[in-house]
């Protein structure tokens, strides 16, 4: 049990039978009045964020994640497949848990899946990759003013913006958190 006087960014707690992560909090002291912990917390199964004071003594149970490393096998129309790198059990998922990662990870390739009582609720990409540039306008000559970009489409199939200099068949490296190029390969 973790008491709310002892919450801290990124902490995990059950509340109501719900995981929830801590984004924000703060311990407040008023002049009259007894002591409060204001919270922003987050719900790990479908993202909604609450905003809640808590009495310091309250208490909560912690929600235990379990984060995997697990390998991208395929996809079947709306599942997809990821492989346990330890035991090689096969998963299926469904598109809704998958789809913004899956713009960056390629077939074979691992991603991090996070599970609550042994159901998985999110899947990430690594925070770095390198993917290949399959289709993109040619940059015209001249066209030089600072920060000009132009869309590109990646093997994987996610469209990002990329500078003008960047043809198809380059290999570009791209932050998947906020879906940036951050350089050639």
């Amino acid at each position: 049990m973790i008491s709310a006087g002892d919450f801290r960014k990124g902490m995990t707690f059950e509340k109501d039978g719900n995981p929830f992560v801590i984004i924000e909090f703060q311990h407040v002291k008023p002049g009259k009045g007894a002591a409060f912990v204001r919270t922003k917390y987050k719900s790990l199964l479908n993202g909604t964020i609450r905003e809640e004071a808590f009495n310091p003594s309250e208490k909560f149970p912690k929600a235990h994640i379990e984060t995997k490393q697990m390998q991208y096998l395929y996809s079947d129309g709306d599942l997809y497949y990821f492989m346990d790198n330890e035991t090689f059990d096969q998963i299926p998922l469904q598109h809704e848990l998958v789809e913004d990662a899956i713009k960056y990870v390629k077939e074979n390739d691992n991603a991090t899946l996070k599970f609550y009582k042994g159901k998985c609720f999110i899947v990430e990409a690594p925070n770095f990759v390198e993917l290949a540039i399959v289709e993109c306008e040619p940059g015209i000559k001249g066209d030089t003013a600072s920060n000009v970009t132009k869309k590109a489409t990646v093997e994987t199939g996610a469209t990002i913006n990329v500078p003008l200099f960047v043809n198809e068949g380059d290999v570009v490296k791209i932050d998947t958190r906020t879906g940036d190029y951050l350089s050639r390969v």
